[in-house]
């Protein structure tokens, strides 16, 4: 089983990709951000940690719902507030996902059922994933295009797409770290073709 790592900038349409991918070849798809999500649901890895972290930083809401989640909004609420805690809330988010996705990678070897793993996340270079996956692939788009993409599916203003994209690092890194490019700033059949050529080479 091949380990892939999928990243690209806000708008890139890696999604959409990977929805291709799924239907398209034997894998395994995890993104990153239902991973961390799952490590703070109740039993994940760090929920009863966490918890006990944020209770620290009360703000009269509750911090929790009836069935025991955190609610994102009240987490963002006490962490955005605090740049201590948010640095504390990382330290134990970031490494907890590490072991998250190792164990889901190392459960699909043990099943033998997939050709290939994805993990799709905008911040694996910076994370240090290039050594932990076989290839690395960037979705690369147009700016231009990205940005009447994310006007029309989520009706952000060119400010918010400013600020997402400065967060981000450039497309020269996005290239430097990366082994595959897939140029999906036009048809999406014209990016399934670039898909499905490296698939095949790399299957062969």
């Amino acid at each position: 089983m091949k380990l892939i790592g999928i990243t690209g900038g806000v708008g890139s349409g890696k999604s959409e990709l990977l929805k291709y991918i799924r239907e398209h070849y034997r894998c395994r798809i995890l993104l990153s951000d239902e991973a961390a999500h799952e490590v703070y649901v109740p039993g994940g890895l760090i929920y009863r940690e966490l918890v006990d972290l944020l209770e620290k930083y009360p703000t009269g809401n509750p911090l929790l719902d009836e069935n025991g989640f955190i609610i994102k909004k009240e987490m963002a609420a006490r962490i955005f507030v605090d740049e201590d805690l948010l640095t504390r809330v990382n330290g134990l988010i970031h490494p907890a996902v590490r072991v998250y996705i190792e164990n889901a990678v190392e459960e699909e070897r043990r099943k033998g059922e997939a050709d290939f793993f994805f993990l799709e996340s905008a911040l694996l270079i910076e994370a240090g994933y290039r050594k932990y996956v076989d290839e690395m692939w960037y979705i690369y788009c147009r700016e231009e295009v990205r940005r009447m993409r994310l006007k029309a599916s989520r009706g952000y203003s060119d400010e918010k797409i400013d600020s997402i994209i400065r967060s981000q690092i450039s497309e020269e890194e996005f290239r430097k770290g990366c082994d595959v490019i897939i140029d999906n700033s036009g048809e999406l059949d014209d990016a399934y073709r670039q898909i499905d050529q490296h698939m095949k080479e790399l299957m062969q």
